[in-house]
C-alpha cells in the first residue's frame, strides 16, 4: 500500500521541446492556473482508485493536502509528509520512523502536492476531450499527450469545473493496463492555518526513530 503514496506524487515529465496545444484547452488551462495562483492557501480532500483489470487490481485510498505555495502536509494511508520549503519530513506511526530528506524535485523527475494542480505545464500536448455532466457539475476534460514517446503514461485526463475553473479529477492511463484516478472530494481555500503547519516539532516522536537523511 506505500507504493501508492508514491503513484499519487509521481509521474514522468517529458523533455522534448516540440509542442502540439490545442488554444482552446490552453485557455482554459490557463484560467485554472490563475484561479489557483490566487489563493492565499488550498485545502484538498481527495480519493484516489487504482485499477488493472489485467491483474484484477482495485484499491481504494483517500487523504487531505494543506497547499500553501510550494509548501504542504500531506495525509495518506496514515502517513503524514511535510514539505516547509526545504526540508521533506515522513512521519510513519506504523513504522514509529520519521525520514528527513532534502525534496529534489528536478532529480528525480516528481510531480509534488504543490504542482498537483499545475503538472501539465510542462511536458505534455494538449486538446479538449468530452464533456460530462458529474452531479450537476459541467466537468470538461482535456486530454495530455506525455512529449516524451518513452514515458509509462499513456494519457492523462484532466477534468475540470467550467463553473469553479477548479480542478475536479485526474485520469491517468498507463501503458501497462493501470488506471489511477484522483478525485478532489472538497477543495476549499484560504483557510485559517496555524503558524506551525509546516514545523516539525521532534518532542512530540520522542519515542519514535528519527532518520536524518541530510
Amino acid at each position: 500500500m506505500k507504493n501508492l503514496l508514491v503513484l499519487i506524487l509521481t509521474m514522468s515529465i517529458g523533455l522534448c521541446q516540440a509542442q502540439n496545444r490545442d488554444p482552446e484547452a490552453q485557455k482554459l488551462l490557463d484560467q485554472v492556473s490563475a484561479k489557483v495562483n490566487g489563493y492565499d492557501n488550498m485545502v484538498l480532500e481527495f480519493k484516489y482508485v487504482l485499477d488493472n483489470s489485467e491483474e484484477n487490481i482495485h484499491q481504494e485510498t483517500r487523504g487531505d493536502v494543506t497547499l500553501v505555495g510550494d509548501n504542504y502536509v500531506l495525509n495518506i494511508l496514515g502517513i503524514t509528509r511535510i514539505f516547509d520549503g526545504e526540508k521533506l519530513i515522513t512521519i510513519s506511526p506504523e513504522d514509529e520512523e520519521v525520514t528527513i530528506s532534502k525534496q529534489n524535485t528536478a532529480e528525480e523527475n516528481t510531480i509534488t502536492p504543490s504542482q498537483l494542480l499545475s503538472f501539465y505545464e510542462e511536458g505534455y500536448n494538449y486538446k479538449m476531450d468530452i464533456i460530462q455532466n458529474i452531479r450537476g457539475r459541467k466537468i470538461q476534460y482535456i486530454k495530455l499527450d506525455p512529449i516524451d514517446s518513452n514515458t509509462e503514461i499513456n494519457y492523462v485526463l484532466l477534468g475540470i469545473d467550467t463553473n469553479t475553473k477548479h480542478v475536479y479529477n485526474l485520469i491517468e492511463i498507463g501503458s501497462n493496463a493501470t488506471k489511477t484516478t484522483l478525485t478532489i472530494n472538497a477543495f476549499k481555500t484560504n483557510q485559517p492555518l496555524s503558524e506551525s503547519l509546516f514545523t516539525f516539532d521532534a518532542s512530540k516522536y520522542s519515542d519514535y526513530f528519527i532518520n536524518n537523511l541530510d
